[in-house]
């Protein structure tokens, strides 16, 4: 095999593992257990395509990039991404993405759009190409390999549901769902290898419309005999192929994760690309020659497996069995109701709490405020997190997820509105417009095209991705699919042309009869070998680095600071620079250094009193090094904030550079509770009551069932009672307003509290 054509085959394979590890790979050991390790495997292997696409460059002399339709709205969509990130809120967060996720950041975007035409360039176009004729067996291939990476995803969630997960077997040995948080209850709604029940059900409504397509063609060639019911004659196949078996078992285990999922977009998004799928396939074949058979069996295992599962819309569960049984037997009631028992509350979500939907209009109110501060390039490419603060409803207060940070616009358009503004959002309008106008168009032109039923599959599937990411927001695999599609629909269609390709240099070199390379081409491939070995490297480092950081933080948050010291300072030494890193090691040193302060021995050991002076010192130069690289990232300020106001418990001295940094968060979160509820904490701590009150008034504004700024708003009307020396009492009206505070607690928010009464009782003696 000549290093052409292994160039070609390193391509292709690279392509068939994306599809096939992409869905499958998570991790136990990061911070992250899924899109962290799903995107460093596709950034993995996009640099192999890469180096493998530079070398066959060198071998043949030039760089061949083949034209597609789409190349100018993508374009254009590349250059709204970079000019964001060019003037974004945070450059790091724009080119590298969110951290844990990474998914959405220029880098991912680059790597998506390399994807695009490493394939259209190396995979569809075959050697020695003739009569333009695509390699439509390469798309069939990754089709089928889709297919079963999908089937491994969903027989690796199905068990979960009854209470058997193989991820909790797989990291802890055992067998149950014991290893998943509150948050996460795949008994509820399982979410597999894809991390989210809404992330595998838009990865399942990928795969269904192109698998319900397989389906059709390949059981319309097999129908045989008639089968006569009344006036209808439905068509019955007189020998069906194992593949078209495996298409179908597969289709009714991917619905099945679909429904037990218990995503409503998802399953909203598959309904309507199946409703679209069947009436193209009628609209394309025509009333006389359309197979029913294909359509009906469908459309019974939808309808079967919706009534026997049931489906998240409670207007419609009373049609399924579970809800028919209900209603034909009605539990009994376990006794008497009391009449002290209060309704439940409204708006409640799967797992208790506000509704999503409700949480979700709050926080498409924040992105629409975000884009008409910054209308053309956005706030900065993936930087919706610190952009929603600032922007941030005052509602999302009332809400159960009051004090979630929202990294996303759960909206993707939304989101590119938000963080890449009209140019951002126009241009990915103008990739999914202008595919959607060529097949459409093309397909309409060629109605007896034999993969007409494909294409709309390919439509159909795109959809669900639109629909799917309305409701939320794109991960790895989906964003994938959504710029893989469109070139395997146009490899269908035929809508791509082998001779136009832009090509550098213009002019092809003329081929030698020694097929041997020359010292510069060996050199120059050796080169690119090396470069992408040690991009792979710095992407295994980066890897080892966050398992480090990701255990160094867990032990922080269960205050085991001691032992998570050594596991931060690896993640530092390895990725200085990854901010959040020395973002935590900075926290960590400050609790050291206060432990160590805080010590009764502290006075007799000159060594211990070092160690704390250097921690210190440390933490405050590192945050500091932080807030002034990124000056408008909210969560790292928070961390300033908290590091002051740890060392400040043994040097009382910092309480003043406390303020003044919770003032600069205050300032990029002006509707956030927790921070307005620290700076009146933090104001009055430094003596200045009148602005402790008024920062906790405008605090229980925001939130009125905030129990902490209450009792702390108490505390400081009754300091504010009393004169300068805390002895008599000079004005009884803020005694009374702190007591109504002490009650407002028990009478509102928790009628068990201990330390309220007891604060209320020391009150009502004054």
């Amino acid at each position: 095999m000549n290093l052409l054509k292994l160039c070609n085959r390193v391509i292709e394979y690279s392509f068939y593992a994306i599809f096939l590890f992409i869905p499958l790979v998570l991790a136990g050991d990061t911070s992250e257990l899924f899109e962290f390790n799903k995107m460093w495997v596709a950034f993995g292997l996009g640099i192999v395509i890469t180096a493998a696409w530079i070398v066959k460059s060198i071998i043949s002399g030039r760089l061949e990039i083949q034209r597609t339709p789409l190349d100018i709205p993508i374009g254009l969509f590349l250059l709204s991404q970079i000019m964001s990130t060019i003037f974004s809120l945070d450059h790091h967060v724009s080119i590298w993405g969110y951290y844990s996720r990474f998914n959405g950041g220029l880098l991912s975007t680059i790597l998506y759009i390399v994807l695009y035409y490493a394939f259209v360039s190396n995979v569809l176009l075959k050697e020695n190409n003739e009569n333009n004729f695509l390699n439509f067996k390469a798309v069939k291939k990754i089709l089928n390999i889709s297919l079963i990476s999908g089937l491994i995803v969903g027989l690796w969630g199905l068990p979960s549901h009854f209470g058997y997960d193989p991820t909790c077997f797989l990291f802890r040995g055992q067998l149950d769902v014991s290893c998943w948080a509150d948050d996460f209850q795949p008994k509820i709604r399982i979410f597999s290898t894809l991390g989210q029940p809404d992330w595998l059900a838009a990865y399942m409504g990928i795969l269904i419309p192109i698998n319900i397509a397989l389906i059709i063609n390949n059981l319309k060639d097999s129908l045989g005999k008639k089968l006569k019911l009344g006036i209808v004659s439905l068509d019955l196949p007189s020998k069906i192929k194992p593949v078209t078996i495996f298409y179908i078992l597969t289709l009714a285990l991917f619905y099945t994760n679909l429904l037990y999922s218990g995503s409503r977009s998802g399953i909203l998004a598959v309904w309507l690309a199946v409703a679209m799928l069947l009436i193209g396939y009628y609209f394309l074949h025509g009333r006389k020659t359309v197979k029913l058979f294909a359509p009906v069996l469908i459309l019974t295992i939808i309808a079967v497996f919706a009534f026997s599962i049931g489906t998240p819309f409670g207007f419609l569960n009373k049609f399924t069995y579970g809800g028919l049984k209900s209603a034909l037997n009605p539990p009994k009631p376990a006794g008497k109701v009391q009449e002290s028992a209060k309704p439940a509350p409204q708006h409640t979500g799967e797992l208790g709490g506000t509704d999503s939907g409700k949480i979700r209009l709050l926080v498409w109110t924040g992105a629409i405020n975000a884009w008409k501060d910054n209308p053309l390039f956005g706030t900065g490419v993936e930087t919706f997190a610190f952009a929603y603060y600032k922007y941030k409803p005052a509602g999302q207060n009332l809400t159960s997820e009051w004090n979630f940070l929202y990294n996303k616009a759960h909206n993707e358009f939304l989101n590119y509105l938000a963080t890449s503004g009209l140019f951002g959002l126009g241009s990915y309008l103008a990739i999914i417009g202008y595919f959607f106008y060529l097949s459409l168009r093309k397909l309409l032109r060629e109605k007896d095209n034999p993969n007409g039923l494909l294409i709309l599959g390919f439509l159909a599937s795109l959809v669900t991705i639109l629909i799917t990411n309305f409701f939320g927001f794109s991960v790895v695999i989906v964003n994938i699919y959504f710029f893989l599609i469109p070139a395997f629909a146009f490899a269908v269609l035929r809508l791509i042309d082998s001779d136009k390709i832009f090509s550098f240099p213009k002019t092809a070199p003329q081929a030698s009869n020694t097929h041997r390379l020359s010292p510069f081409q060996w050199i120059s491939s050796a080169a690119v070998v090396l470069i992408g070995l040690y991009l792979i490297y710095n992407l295994f480092v980066f890897w080892n680095a966050d398992k480090a950081y990701a255990y160094g933080n867990n032990l922080d948050r269960v205050g085991y600071y001691q032992q998570a010291f050594p596991y931060l300072q690896k993640a530092v030494a390895q990725r200085p620079g990854e901010p959040l890193f020395r973002d935590e090691l900075s926290v960590n040193n400050a609790i050291l250094a206060a432990q160590i302060l805080s010590s009764p021995d502290i006075k007799d050991s000159t060594t211990a009193a070092q160690e704390a002076q250097a921690l210190s010192q440390q933490a405050l130069a590192m945050s500091g090094q932080i807030v002034s690289s990124y000056p408008n990232n909210f969560v790292f300020w928070k961390t300033r904030v908290r590091i002051f106001y740890t060392l400040s418990q043994v040097d009382p001295n910092m309480l003043i550079q406390a303020l003044d940094a919770v003032k600069r968060a205050q300032a990029l979160a002006p509707n956030d509770a927790s921070i307005n509820f620290n700076l009146g904490v933090i104001e009055g701590q430094t003596g200045n009551i009148d602005g402790a009150i008024m920062a906790l008034e405008r605090t229980i504004q925001m939130k009125p069932d905030y129990r902490d700024a209450r009792y702390a708003l108490g505390l400081f009307y009754n300091q504010k009672a009393y004169d300068k020396d805390g002895k008599t009492v000079i004005d009884r009206s803020f005694l009374e307003k702190a007591k109504e505070q002490m009650r407002y607690i028990l009478s509102h928010i928790s009628s068990g509290d201990a330390q309220t009464k007891q604060a209320l009782e020391m009150l009502e003696k004054k």
